[in-house]
């Protein structure tokens, strides 16, 4: 017998739905802020009336529980291929190229990521989950410094400067995602590599013979 394709052509609208309704959310959140979204505002975004929304989701909470999900994952496949140790030999400028781009980059393509995360009463489980993603970058920044800091940094300095140098991406990323693209976010770009790697550069060791003196532009 030959599988029925009706329930797998339902199955793909409704993932076709979800992922519509999924992107309306994220427009909305970046527009308004999760506190101030509705579900209607997010079923006018998807142009669906509300109750087509309310077949797939009972509630603002819910949409926003499996967006920021579907953003942490890809978040964090992000920076598991960036924290390697080809990555962490690099020279000082190439190495916060390596590092930096690709989180830039998601975050430039998915701005509900910090609007979702960083926005007032957002659901618990997702506040958890980004608890968690930050505590993972943390630590890995932390021991990218202490592979490469020369003389070995004290612990307490160590967290200090892991603590201040995460504290400025994101500060900095935050202004490169409200940039408008172009000019205006490649400069916000470039200053943010050129404050990081005058911070660093005292304290980390170049690799070998690659060593380089020329900060990012």
């Amino acid at each position: 017998m030959t599988e029925d394709p009706k329930p797998r052509r339902r199955q793909a609208r409704g993932e076709r739905r979800i992922a519509q309704l999924l992107q309306a959310a994220a427009d909305v959140f970046c527009a308004n802020g999760y506190t101030a979204t509705s579900t209607n505002a997010i079923a006018r975004e998807a142009k669906v009336s509300p109750g087509t929304l309310y077949q797939y989701f009972p509630n603002k909470e819910a949409i926003a529980i499996e967006l920021g999900g579907r953003l942490i994952h890809e978040m964090r496949e992000r920076h598991g291929q960036v924290f390697t140790p080809e990555n962490v030999a690099l020279p000082l400028p190439e190495l916060i190229d390596a590092i930096l781009d690709p989180m830039i980059e998601f975050n430039c393509l998915n701005p509900a990521f910090l609007a979702l995360m960083h926005g007032s009463e957002v659901p618990g489980r997702i506040a958890e989950e980004h608890d968690e993603l930050h505590a993972s970058l943390l630590s890995q920044v932390r021991e990218l410094i202490g592979a490469r800091a020369a003389p070995a940094l004290p612990v307490e300095e160590l967290d200090r400067v892991a603590d201040m140098a995460f504290a400025v991406f994101k500060g900095g990323l935050a202004l490169i995602v409200a940039a408008p693209e172009g000019p205006a976010r490649d400069g916000a770009v470039a200053e943010l590599k050129k404050v990081l790697y005058r911070y660093l550069e005292p304290l980390l060791a170049e690799e070998g013979a690659r060593v380089t003196t020329t900060p990012p532009r």
